[in-house]
């Protein structure tokens, strides 16, 4: 697999007329190697050519990664990357890069090469039946911590209380956070990242694969003005759902506009986006989204509504398009 994604950039090398590409993103190391657990503190390059591949590290790495098709080559303060390019490249190269993953320092340092923006990050949009299959074990685990964190949410508890039981649970099941839980209670969860709510957010990753998912509790009964705006955010989940059959924007459209037509504020966010490697990647579900939705992405579904000084409302699910059709990878709600 990870061998043919590797052959993948070499090709996409003659097409662009480059002679090398530096890959810095440490999400497209794991993508091209399967390898992850980097500090993200620039300790792992990989240098792809025509003939060879290179890892440019560290040397608490140097002497461990072991990487089928790729020569291991230790990096250092005395000894940067830029130097080990201009050993193995010599000057005047046509260079491919990840432009929104260097920083101005270290693309000032490649004046040597001619730089031209490669983006790998494209390829993952589509996923392969073995990345489906990650992703949809991810959401299980995401499944299950909700289905236990139900009986915590109860008069007393904390915000931070709560996020640390339902991590305590993923993180006994031998998975990691895709990112930080939110949990918002009362008129917090008026902030779609807010750090507390009647919302909680589930985030699990699972080798690498991410999953994401957000409930909404009302403690008690609800008001007639809670009901509504639950009623409104799930039937219009339903409705994105039912016209994500083509461009992403008009799934956007069509459910920015139907929260509007109940009286509701506009969403504050995108009305979904596509999840792998990272927790948002392509495809986005915006209002400029350009991009036709295709068979084996994943992506979410997760509107809201957010009033402020009463609180807020979203419903978010994973699904995988197959067949032309939206398959559910998290366990639905269902509208009561």
């Amino acid at each position: 697999m990870f061998a043919a994604r590797v052959e993948k950039v070499k090709s996409e090398l003659s097409k662009k007329g480059l002679d090398a590409v530096l890959i810095s993103s440490p999400v497209t190391v794991t993508y091209l190697t399967g390898h992850s657990g980097f500090t993200g503190e620039r300790d792992v390059f990989l240098l792809i050519t025509q003939d060879k591949n290179f890892i440019l590290t560290h040397s608490i790495y140097s002497n461990v990664l072991k990487v089928e098709g790729f020569e291991v080559v230790e990096i250092s303060r005395r000894l940067p990357p830029q130097k080990i390019l201009l050993r193995i490249l010599g000057k005047e190269i046509k260079l491919g890069i990840e432009e929104n993953n260097l920083t101005v320092s270290e693309y000032k340092k490649l004046k040597p090469f001619v730089v031209k923006n490669f983006e790998i990050s494209d390829y993952r949009t589509i996923k392969t039946q073995d990345e489906i299959e990650l992703i949809e074990q991810a959401c299980q685990v995401g499944d299950k911590a909700y289905e236990c964190i139900q009986k915590y949410i109860k008069e007393g508890i904390s915000e931070k209380e709560l996020a640390f039981k339902l991590e305590y649970f993923i993180k006994q099941k031998g998975v990691d956070l895709s990112f930080p839980t939110i949990a918002a209670f009362g008129k917090n969860s008026f902030a779609p990242h807010h750090q507390a709510g009647d919302k909680k957010l589930v985030s699990v990753k699972f080798k690498n694969y991410c999953s994401d998912m957000t409930r909404t509790f009302v403690s008690g009964i609800p008001t007639t003005e809670q009901k509504k705006m639950i009623d409104t955010v799930f039937a219009a989940q339903q409705k994105a759902i039912e016209s994500a059959k083509n461009r992403a924007c008009d799934v956007d459209k069509t459910t920015r506009d139907y929260i509007k037509s109940k009286g509701y504020p506009d969403i504050p966010h995108s009305v979904g986006h596509g999840i792998g490697l990272e927790v948002h990647e392509h495809p986005y579900i915006s209002k400029k989204s350009k991009e036709i939705l295709k068979n084996g992405m994943v992506f979410s579904i997760e509107p809201g509504i957010y009033v402020q000084g009463f609180g807020g409302a979203r419903i978010e699910d994973l699904f995988v398009l197959e067949n032309n059709k939206l398959r559910r990878l998290t366990n639905g709600v269902s509208q009561n």
